[in-house]
């Protein structure tokens, strides 16, 4: 097939395209390469995919109208994986209007592209933040989620509103996914394991919020990319036992899916970091703090839904996926 995927130089974008590719799909990669972090992890991630035939990049804001438009004319994908956005809860308390520009206007525009190019099916990204102030777990994709907690949550909520819009007016299939805090190999430095193993290495001190006590369902990569790939090759369908007297959230009676991929296992952040050590072989210096604006103490998926549709569920144990992550970042950092 051929697939448009936006965020091709991020961290999941990336091993998407990887994957597609080696499965003989032509991918088209739209990034503009911002610098909201280090800008060579980006670079390095596409030189990966630049020397493949089937590979196009095309480096872009998708905040751009017009750019977007002339895009999808020009392609004609036939299915759109959107993982392009604005990431981070704490940064979205420091500028928000970056979350605006990225997350809606840009959302807006993938929307526009499908909707007038005839794409088959639209794959986006949402995320487990869209919980919030939920406190039942674990969390279902039949829960209510109109408490969000950050405008990173709530920008990613109006996307599922946003594609239910465009499910029922025109059709077109539309299936969110809420990721759950996503790790490994080609990370983000922004996220917890990169900076608590940078720091462990290098034997600086690490911020530890919430006292070490905040739970996350962290989830492999490689089982993030496979649940993408299997939902993506299944195209969401209508509910037909949908009924507006007891609304399912997660299903319609126009083409739209939400679910939820996760590794269904919380783990403690006292016991990530341990591993972390273990790992490198070295104690961490611990700054035990309160915890942060926007974040949540915990989040642990259900994902009966994945499991029954598509027939997945992720399976990488913590362990094994945070050694590879310790053995790739000693090699591409040469520690």
């Amino acid at each position: 097939m051929k697939i448009l995927v936006t965020g091709t130089a991020g961290f999941i974008g990336a091993q998407l395209a990887h994957r597609l590719l080696e499965r003989g799909d032509e991918v088209i990669g739209v990034d503009c390469v911002n610098d909201y972090y280090d800008v060579n992890l980006k670079e390095a991630r596409l030189a990966r995919l630049t020397g493949h035939p089937g590979f196009t990049e095309v480096r872009e804001d998708i905040s751009d109208r017009t750019v977007m438009a002339d895009i999808f004319a020009k392609h004609r994908p036939e299915r759109v994986v959107h993982l392009a956005a604005q990431a981070g809860v704490r940064y979205s308390i420091e500028n928000p209007n970056a979350y605006v520009d990225a997350n809606l206007v840009g959302f807006m525009n993938i929307l526009e592209g499908c909707r007038h190019n005839d794409v088959k099916h639209l794959v986006y990204a949402s995320s487990s933040s869209v919980y919030g102030a939920n406190e039942a777990m674990p969390f279902a994709v039949r829960d209510n989620v109109d408490h969000p907690l950050s405008l990173y949550a709530a920008s990613k909520k109006a996307n599922e509103l946003m594609a239910h819009t465009y499910s029922h007016l025109y059709r077109l299939p539309t299936t969110g996914l809420r990721f759950f805090t996503v790790y490994g190999p080609w990370g983000r430095p922004d996220m917890a394991l990169f900076i608590f193993t940078r720091k462990i290495l290098a034997g600086e001190p690490i911020d530890v919020f919430n006292h070490g006590n905040h739970k996350r369902d962290f989830t492999y990569i490689d089982d993030i990319v496979e649940g993408v790939i299997r939902t993506l090759d299944q195209v969401a369908e209508p509910n037909e036992k949908w009924s507006g007297a007891a609304p399912d959230p997660s299903t319609s009676k126009a083409p739209y899916r939400i679910y939820n991929i996760g590794s269904n296992n919380p783990v403690e952040l006292s016991r990530f970091i341990e591993i972390i050590e273990e790992r490198t072989g070295k104690k961490a210096i611990k700054n035990l703090l309160p915890m942060q604006p926007g974040d949540v103490p915990a989040t642990y998926a259900n994902v009966d839904d994945l499991i029954s549709d598509v027939g997945y569920k992720p399976e990488t144990p913590v362990e094994e996926g945070i050694a590879k992550f310790v053995d790739w970042y000693r090699d591409f950092y040469q520690v």
